[in-house]
């Protein structure tokens, strides 16, 4: 069955970096797009950033672009995220995700299928 496992995350201090990875099993990678959602306690799912597969073009939300980068390595089936400038704004649980859909890329949560269990990033003040 298909496996999404992030891994990475952690307490850091503001302006810190951490790097989550994602390992994705039993899909055929090169045909998902792969994507990074998180969730603050209390609110919605927040849309991070997506990587295409089918010519690794990429997508930042606002709130990240130009601190978080993602990268995907189709030899070991991993989706990374890159996360520097942390702010104790980004404290969420993060999820990767995998979509079919596209192209053109679209990022939206209903379109990805398979979804990690999540790993916890604080990042204190």
């Amino acid at each position: 069955q298909v496996q999404l496992v992030e891994s990475g995350g952690g307490l850091v201090q503001a302006g810190g970096s951490l790097r989550l990875s994602c390992a994705a099993s039993g899909l055929t990678f090169s045909h998902y797009n792969m994507g990074w959602f998180r969730q603050a306690p209390g609110k919605e799912h927040e849309r991070v950033s997506c990587v295409s597969f089918y010519d690794d073009s990429t997508y930042y939300e606002d709130s990240v672009k130009g601190r978080f980068t993602i990268s995907r390595d189709s030899a070991k089936t991993t989706v990374y995220l890159q996360m520097n400038s942390l702010k104790p704004e980004d404290t969420a649980i993060y999820y990767c995700a995998a979509s079919t859909v596209g192209p053109p890329l679209v990022f939206r949560p209903s379109l990805f299928g398979y979804w990690g269990q999540g790993t916890q990033v604080t990042v204190s003040s």
